[in-house]
């Protein structure tokens, strides 16, 4: 069968449907009463639903669905499309879907008939009734509020002893808006709802009719510890519209900053989950080291956050030979003192007792809630879209996935300080390797679609950028926060409520990353 490894001739998907295949999906256009089928027969070999969006077609009311399967065995994204304003719900099949599916009822209105979970998701009871911003018709300006809309209804448990521990949205300190409704009997929790959406933006919308260009300072801005990586690839699906290839230097020097990112970040990680059991002596040498690497991504590029420094076609500006060695001593010497703390840190007694078998993620769920990043390879799955889907230097220079099987606080720690180790081990032998050259391709604007993955700190992100008329006629994003929330839900069950901020923070998801 065409474009379809062997191992799925099950599918039985007609030739004639396939609309395209490339390096990173394969593409199929499937009738709408087909998709529950397929999605089971999917389901039964193995593969995992990791994305369902939407786009609404020039036509009025004339809506596609996406629906984005990894496929198991290889190294490819199967994406189902269909064209319906009548969808059926995969919550039966795929439980992921189920917020995927939310989601677009609130950005389109469509319903999708017999989901079991119809309640809002990122509009929450201020938004008029009937106001669905993502269609093309809804201009992307102030709204009037509105208090008509029924109130939230979070899940309920009943029982003798059980009480309600609301949480949020309004934190200590200065982490942004999420509520977290808790079931407890004593301290013990039997049931967690997370409601997000509080910091939704509207960066979809907003990038809608926007030049490519300008859509990369969008990427980079949903998330401020993510940018090179959202950057990274929402420029590699625009790449792939023009067919663009980037000169090698350049991919050497994306490859240097997605690592820094990923060093940076999850010592920031290291640093808030020693600090969630009163080690403040760890966490302060964490934060130092976190400093050190900050302080050279803002030498390297002008930011300590690495922005300004992806464009489509390359990289913004070069970076001088005797910049980057300074960056390989500075990495070494954090590779260093890296290795004494975190070996200090996980022999202290204290800290074994606050880490082991708290918040475990088990295995099984990994698939049926699509998670990914540390949280999946904490719990025993070597998911890495660095190698699963290699994409830019890492197809040149691969990398191999760390796991850890315990899936608890310190199985996550221990990976965590296992990554960023590797990640600077990375970086530093490639430093040396750079090749001279540009850092930039010319290209001219064409429209088209495409898909682009990137593994960020916190997992998989995927990125849909459609441009007609030459310029961004849909941006789509999902960062690994968007599935991983529901890691947390499951983790904190038969733990007390003081655990939820180490658990938590041992996972540190994306507010910002979730509420687009």
């Amino acid at each position: 069968m065409t474009g379809i490894h062997a191992h799925y001739s099950a599918l039985s998907l007609p030739a004639e449907w396939l609309i395209g295949e490339d390096g990173t999906t394969i593409t199929y256009a499937v009738p709408d009463d087909r998709i529950a089928a397929i999605a089971e027969t999917l389901l039964a070999l193995e593969s995992r639903l990791v994305w369902i969006f939407c786009t609404e077609e020039r036509e009025e009311n004339s809506y596609t669905l996406w629906y984005v399967f990894e496929l198991a065995e290889m190294r490819k994204y199967l994406v189902l499309v269909l064209s319906t304003s009548h969808p059926v719900s995969l919550v039966e099949i795929y439980p992921a879907a189920s917020r995927f599916e939310r989601a677009i009822s609130d950005g389109f209105g469509l319903q999708f008939s017999g989901s079991p979970d119809t309640r809002r998701l990122f509009l929450h009871e201020a938004y008029p009734c009937g106001f669905h911003p993502m269609k093309k018709s809804v201009k992307n300006v102030p709204i009037v509020p509105s208090q008509h809309t029924d109130p939230y209804e979070f899940r309920s448990m009943e029982g003798t002893s059980v009480y309600q521990v609301p949480v949020g949205p309004v934190h200590a300190g200065i982490i942004e808006p999420g509520h977290f409704r808790f079931s407890v009997i004593g301290e013990d929790i039997l049931n967690l709802e997370i409601r997000l959406g509080y910091l939704h933006r509207g960066i979809e919308k907003l990038a809608e009719g926007c030049s490519p260009e300008k859509g990369v300072r969008i990427a980079e801005s949903v998330s401020g510890d993510e940018s090179v990586a959202n950057a990274c690839c929402y420029a590699m699906a625009v790449e792939q519209i023009l067919s663009l290839s980037i000169p090698v230097r350049a991919v050497y020097l994306r490859g240097l900053l997605l690592e820094l990112e990923r060093s940076w970040s999850l010592l920031s990680d290291l640093a808030g989950m020693v600090t969630d059991v009163a080690f403040s002596t760890a966490a302060s040498r964490f934060t130092i080291l976190r400093e050190m690497l900050q302080r050279a991504c803002e030498r390297l590029t002008g930011s300590r956050f690495l922005k300004g420094i992806i464009v489509i076609g390359g990289v913004s500006h070069d970076i001088p030979d005797d910049v980057l060695m300074e960056v390989k001593d500075t990495v070494m010497r954090v590779r260093v003192e890296l290795e004494k703390i975190q070996s200090w840190a996980i022999s202290v007694p204290s800290v074994i007792d606050r880490f082991s078998t708290t918040g475990v993620v088990r295995e099984p769920l990994i698939d049926p809630l699509a998670l990914s990043g540390p949280i999946a390879r904490a719990s025993g799955r070597a998911l890495d879209v660095r190698c699963d889907h290699p994409y830019g230097l890492y197809d040149t220079y691969p990398v191999s996935p760390l796991i850890r099987m315990t899936g608890d606080v310190m199985g996550r720690f221990a990976l965590k300080g296992d990554e960023v180790l590797s990640s600077l081990s990375y970086v530093n032998e490639l430093v040396t390797q750079i090749p001279k050259g540009p850092v930039q391709t010319e290209y001219e604007v064409r429209d088209g679609y495409a898909l682009a993955a990137v593994e960020s700190p916190r997992g998989r992100t995927l990125c849909f950028v459609r441009i007609a008329d030459g310029s961004i006629d849909r941006f789509a994003l999902s960062t690994a926060s968007f599935c991983n929330w529901m890691a947390l839900e499951h983790a904190v069950l038969g733990n007390i409520v003081p655990d939820f901020p180490v658990i938590n923070k041992s996972m540190n998801l994306s507010y910002a990353g979730t509420d687009l």
